[in-house]
């Protein structure tokens, strides 16, 4: 979507290169994705550091941020909230609830018409000092927030279709307590309503990488 709208994507990958040091002057914002590692394992993933490092640099910059999964975990630690583990794993889909927040919300306005969403974490983070709160589960509360007006973490998957999802079941990191058919019954039934809502979310996302291209652009 963001190269359908004109932008050139940068992938970083620390598992492959954990020393990578990105720089953000030309960058127009960032998508912070997810991993198999937790914000406790820090001292064997040095590179969880330097991601929040880079967040924050962002955010100082007024850079459209959003996170996901632990993308969303370590834009709460950044902004100083505390994450912990979740008393229940979430695996598979969930029923979503918006807040009232999220109804007048431009990106998370469109989670108050959700039915289910994909789940794949065990650890959750505290609310942000100053963040919104805008969606939760019966099992974990902290699903969606934004801080300011550019930041968003996201727990949740909307970037994941069925294909994606098969590929994680397949995985060796793959929980052993988990019913892997049930979750592709699941899929069959959720993964096309979620993906339509992933586009109409991410869409209202790419929106504010626009302004901030346009704004670099008027500026030189």
């Amino acid at each position: 979507m963001l190269r359908q709208s004109g932008f050139r994507v940068r992938y970083v990958n620390f598992g492959r290169t954990p020393q990578a040091e990105p720089a953000l002057a030309r960058y127009d914002g960032l998508v912070v994705l997810g991993g198999s590692m937790n914000l406790d394992e820090i001292d064997a993933y040095p590179h969880l550091g330097a991601e929040m490092q880079i967040m924050r640099e962002a955010l100082k910059r007024d850079l459209p941020v959003l996170g996901i999964c632990l993308g969303a975990q370590l834009l709460s630690a950044a902004l100083g909230a505390r994450v912990r583990r979740n008393p229940i794993r979430e695996i598979g889909w969930y029923r979503l609830d918006c807040t009232d927040a999220a109804r007048s919300d431009p990106l998370c306005r469109h989670l108050c018409a959700a039915s289910h969403v994909f789940e794949w974490h065990g650890y959750t983070f505290d609310l942000p000092a100053g963040a919104v709160h805008l969606a939760s589960t019966a099992s974990c509360r902290q699903q969606a927030f934004r801080f300011g007006e550019r930041a968003y973490g996201l727990q949740f998957h909307l970037e994941a279709d069925a294909a994606q999802i098969r590929s994680w079941l397949r995985a060796p990191s793959c929980p052993r307590e988990i019913d892997p058919e049930q979750i592709v019954s699941d899929t069959q039934g959720h993964v096309r309503a979620a993906v339509e809502l992933g586009q109409r979310v991410f869409g209202e996302f790419i929106q504010l990488f626009a302004w901030r291209a346009k704004l670099r652009l008027a500026s030189r």
